[in-house]
């Protein structure tokens, strides 16, 4: 059981190190910086001349705070949307790039269902996501009480934990697009431009009195300033994510396995 998604997962081991130490750094850097970022200068005050869309976007909240510092500048920029169009992007190749070089027919040859085959692709994803999840957290917790200023660990461990259902979805964006093409390449370009298109259209709906159209956005679902910040934890939101991530699995399976492979 699970050899595909066993075998899959170690694959991308090498790929989930470098991405684990990469936002280390950053972690560890933004927080390294802040004392001094801070010092004589009120970044709050400085926000509020900032444009409404742009802090909605960005999370901009009590930057004078340790927590409202790494929710913008680590968390919101890093976390939402490079790591959400990073996995959007690698899983728009999970089969699209095995029918593009033609293993998908040595894979169709083996005892495994097509439903199968999909599903294990998307969990070869989950070690590398958990494991950058769990470096980062570990950095960011020790590099906060390196400079005196700690983030509390159950903030820091619920905005780790409730992104796990965030990126899953990102990634089910990119597996509906993998089943979809037969090119990974162009799988790749239109999950990415998908997943960052949506957070477009919830930075700038948000506001307004269209925002029931950001419902579609992952990006609604989660988000790490309020967690941080105002210690308010989405539940429901991570609920919302998971079915939708399970919801897009099962599309997919079901696309696929109906699905000419040429």
């Amino acid at each position: 059981m699970l050899e595909l998604a066993a075998y899959g997962a170690r694959k991308r081991l090498k790929g989930a190190l470098a991405l684990s130490l990469g936002l280390s750094a950053f972690s560890g850097l933004y927080a390294a910086f802040f004392p001094s970022v801070t010092e004589g200068i009120d970044l709050d005050q400085y926000t509020e001349t900032l444009p409404p869309v742009f802090v909605e976007a960005f999370g901009l909240k009590s930057l004078g705070t340790i927590e409202g510092f790494l929710a913008t500048e680590l968390y919101q920029f890093a976390w939402v949307i490079l790591l959400g169009l990073y996995l959007a992007y690698s899983a728009a190749s999970l089969i699209a790039g095995d029918v593009e070089t033609g293993r998908m027919d040595v894979l169709l040859s083996l005892p495994v269902s097509r439903a199968r085959l999909v599903g294990e692709r998307f969990l070869s994803l989950a070690p590398g996501i958990l494991l950058v999840n769990a470096v980062v957290a570990a950095v960011t917790w020790t590099a906060t009480r390196a400079i005196g200023y700690p983030v509390g660990a159950v903030d820091l461990l619920v905005v780790h934990a409730l992104s796990l259902p965030y990126l899953f979805a990102c990634a089910g964006v990119g597996l509906a697009f993998s089943v979809a093409a037969d090119r990974a390449s162009v799988a790749q370009r239109g999950a990415a431009a998908t997943v960052f298109a949506l957070f477009l259209v919830e930075t700038l709906v948000s506001s307004t009195d269209y925002a029931w159209a950001g419902a579609i956005a992952p990006m609604r679902y989660y988000d790490p300033t309020a967690i941080l910040v105002d210690g308010v934890y989405d539940f429901v939101g991570a609920g919302i994510l998971a079915v939708a991530t399970l919801a897009l699995v099962a599309v997919s399976q079901w696309h696929f396995a109906r699905r000419d492979v040429n």
